[in-house]
């Protein structure tokens, strides 16, 4: 017994010493990595919760107590809430501290790159204490998740908007034959890959002998963006490419096989998972997998955007250098702390609140009762249709930068 207990603090004082070096070795250049790492957790923890946890919240008495009987289905779902709630908070906090962070000489520039314990430690009683709040807040939250979620996407089209037509300006800006060339090849492949994948959605998705005029409708439409993105870039009147055009639709073609492969596996035109009712574990760790890169490179892109996040004084947005000198003795040293910071340190970790959001409409199927299709990650009609909605404001947004400036010649876009 004395063994055991001198093994088990020398594990924990190996664990700590080990938390504590990892913490540590956390640099200015890695915080935002750190950032996605723990955001990355929280879906793993939700994702745990959602298989095991239920038992446990059936026997916590201001969880189970409610007028009408709840099923499996409903914990796992109320798991996922609240470890989701608890990940908003926490970024929601850094957020409204961060707010105004406009060089690196503001004390809260060190805080949003150091004292990586602290917040790790308040990270965890943050989500331990959510599940001590009331049912009431956690279905507030969820309802509100639902429109937040519609907010990261919204952001997930102007960031991938401003990456493809900076890539246009880039290469139309070298003015050579050669980046012409590849401008061209890489919008041929773009299309080919549309149209293609195009088709392969007719021959999954509506099966013959199948009523499936709903996928059919959602698959023709899509087609005929496409087909309105090359009309519209290509009119004399646009200054328009066919770079961020075949780029978008690419990009509008996948949204609508997501949306499809959303289907419940039991719908008779879900021709692609309709004899896959059985989910492995594989399936599932590859479902989540791709869920954490897909929101993780959005919270990243989103951090790097000149566009959108640069404050004014930042030197990504070309703030000039100072009109007097500092005195030689403390210069440099005054030059780095003075420095502005390259990213809006709060609208950083607004994008992760939106995602915390919707992570956990991912993992609970927009909190819809789908039955089996619960057992997946982003499956069920919900699913579907937030991805048509997506497509089809992606479809608009692109239109809207074309035609934006001819409307408005007065305004800078």
């Amino acid at each position: 017994m004395w063994a055991a207990s001198c093994l088990a603090s020398c594990c924990a004082a190996c664990a700590c010493d080990a938390c504590r070096t990892v913490v540590s070795s956390i640099s200015r250049r890695s915080a935002r990595i750190a950032y996605c790492g723990l955001f990355a957790l929280s879906l793993i923890v939700s994702w745990i919760l959602r298989e095991v946890a239920a038992p446990l919240l059936e026997k916590i008495p201001w969880i189970s107590q409610f007028n009408e009987t709840h099923n499996r289905e409903w914990f796992e779902t109320d798991a996922v809430l609240r470890v989701s709630l608890g990940n908003f908070l926490f970024f929601t906090i850094l957020s409204v501290m961060m707010v105004g962070v406009k060089n690196q000489k503001d004390p809260r520039d060190s805080l949003h790159h150091g004292g990586w314990m602290m917040k790790v430690i308040c990270w965890c009683l943050l989500v331990i204490f959510m599940f001590f709040v009331p049912n009431e807040i956690v279905s507030f939250y969820e309802t509100i998740s639902k429109f937040g979620s519609g907010f990261f996407l919204l952001v997930q089209v102007v960031l991938l908007l401003d990456f493809v037509h900076g890539w246009n300006d880039k290469w139309v800006g070298y003015d050579e034959k050669f980046w012409y060339v590849a401008l061209f090849v890489v919008s041929l492949v773009c299309y080919l890959a549309t149209f293609v994948f195009s088709g392969l959605l007719f021959h999954w998705f509506t099966p013959s002998g199948q009523d499936c005029g709903l996928n059919t409708f959602f698959i023709v439409m899509t087609l005929m963006c496409v087909f309105g993105f090359l009309i519209v870039a290509l009119h004399p009147s646009v200054s328009g490419s066919i770079l961020p055009a075949s780029v978008i639709s690419m990009y509008c073609t996948y949204l609508c096989y997501s949306a499809l492969a959303s289907e419940p596996r039991d719908y008779e035109c879900n021709g692609l998972h309709k004899h896959s009712k059985a989910v492995s574990t594989g399936t599932l760790t590859f479902g989540l997998l791709a869920t954490v890169l897909s929101v993780v490179y959005s919270a990243v892109r989103a951090g790097s955007s000149t566009t959108l996040l640069s404050p004014p004084s930042s030197p990504r947005s070309g703030a000039g250098k100072p009109l007097l000198p500092l005195d030689k003795v403390d210069e440099h040293e005054e030059k780095e702390k003075s420095k502005p910071v390259s990213y809006s340190y709060s609208f950083f970790h607004i994008i992760f609140s939106l995602a915390s959001m919707y992570s956990a409409m991912l993992l609970t199927g927009w909190s819809a009762s789908v039955g089996e299709s619960g057992k997946l990650v982003d499956v069920g009609w919900p699913s579907v249709w937030v991805r048509m909605v997506t497509s089809w404001a992606t479809a608009g947004l692109y239109i809207w930068s074309l035609l934006a400036p001819i409307l408005f010649p007065e305004r800078e876009f």
